[in-house]
């Protein structure tokens, strides 16, 4: 979704998630609850792309998505390409933890009936022993916390622990789900700096986080979502002015930078079930008309793309980037997928 004609290690087309849950404490009616709306992105061979936007935008949502981690009662639409192939439940267990590393905002994926050390080497040999070592130096771990459980380390301590898992592996692409949080700032961009290394060798990260000026520094696009949907992917050069910005809200954000002059905007961020017809931006955009009540689809402008109806770009078709396996898609998996309500 960029001006780059390199591989595509993840994307993400119109992808949406919603809870089947029960109206109210007292009711026995279930309603479907959505709380991701045609959400889009991608991520190239050798690129770091950071996603950021406001609690609750369905960043992290997104990440439990590619990874096949949501909860029983979730329903999910739209579809998921890795390195051009279609997945689907048995692809995406087979891929996490091994093509995909995940570093969790949550630290309490770690086992805690297990030593941080070994967990982290995820066996014996003593390449393992030596290159995990190697990242506890890194970051600062000492010795002594390879045999420490997760519940004697700090929030801290735990975080740089769950950052080594990926880092040990030999993934295509890492997910990192607020990495930094708990670090120094000294370490915070250590990690940043591994991210970099790791893209510069022909793979991906797709990082999550709500510091956007950190991300500024090492990613080469930024995806920007609102209200569980993506508003705009732009360039990390085109954050360097509010005028080569597309987004209402892109163009808020960029203001709200201490460099930028700090400025607030009025209004909150809709609840799921109070969102507005159209833009959910539309509320608190000095925009707003009558067209942002309508439907407003992703297109591309310029090297990248926004939801927006001042724009009048190219239609994304993110299927043109996979032809073979959109036609076995058409052919063999559409009708199970059908079968199965729609769920990936």
């Amino acid at each position: 979704m960029s001006c780059t004609s390199k591989r595509h290690i993840l994307e993400i087309d119109e992808l949406s998630v919603s809870f089947l849950q029960y109206e109210s404490g007292k009711s026995s009616r279930q309603i479907e609850l959505p709380v991701i709306s045609k959400l889009s992105v991608s991520v190239h061979e050798g690129e770091i792309v950071a996603v950021v936007g406001s609690s609750g935008s369905g960043k992290s949502l997104l990440a439990h998505a590619i990874l096949g981690l949501l909860p029983y009662n979730a329903k999910v639409a739209g579809d998921m390409y890795f390195d051009g192939e279609l997945l689907d439940e048995k692809k995406i267990a087979a891929l996490r933890g091994n093509k995909i590393a995940f570093v969790p905002q949550s630290t309490t994926y770690l086992d805690p009936l297990m030593t941080v050390g070994a967990q982290v080497r995820g066996g014996k040999e003593e390449d393992k022993k030596k290159k995990q070592r190697g990242l506890f130096k890194r970051y600062g771990l000492k010795e002594e916390v390879d045999g420490k459980y997760p519940f004697e380390c700090s929030g801290g301590m735990t975080r740089r622990v769950l950052l080594t898992t990926a880092l040990m592996g030999d993934p295509e692409l890492i997910i990192a789900d607020e990495p930094t949080p708990g670090m120094d700032l000294a370490l915070a961009k250590k990690s940043m700096e591994d991210f970099r290394t790791f893209a510069d060798e022909g793979k991906g990260v797709l990082l999550i986080t709500h510091d956007i000026e950190l991300a500024l520094e090492v990613a080469d696009r930024i995806a920007v979502f609102y209200a569980g949907t993506t508003i705009e992917e732009a360039l990390v050069s085109d954050f360097g002015s509010e005028e080569t910005l597309r987004h209402p809200y892109t163009k808020a954000l960029w203001r709200a930078l201490p460099q930028n002059g700090f400025q607030p905007l009025p209004g909150i961020q809709p609840y799921v079930k109070d969102m507005p017809q159209g833009c959910p931006f539309g509320p608190r955009c000095s925009l707003y008309s009558e067209k942002c009540q309508k439907e407003i689809p992703i297109q591309r402008v310029g090297c990248g793309t926004v939801r927006c109806v001042q724009y009048a770009g190219e239609p994304l078709a993110v299927h043109s980037h996979h032809h073979h396996v959109r036609e076995i898609n058409d052919r063999e998996i559409l009708p199970k997928r059908r079968a199965a309500g729609g769920q990936l």
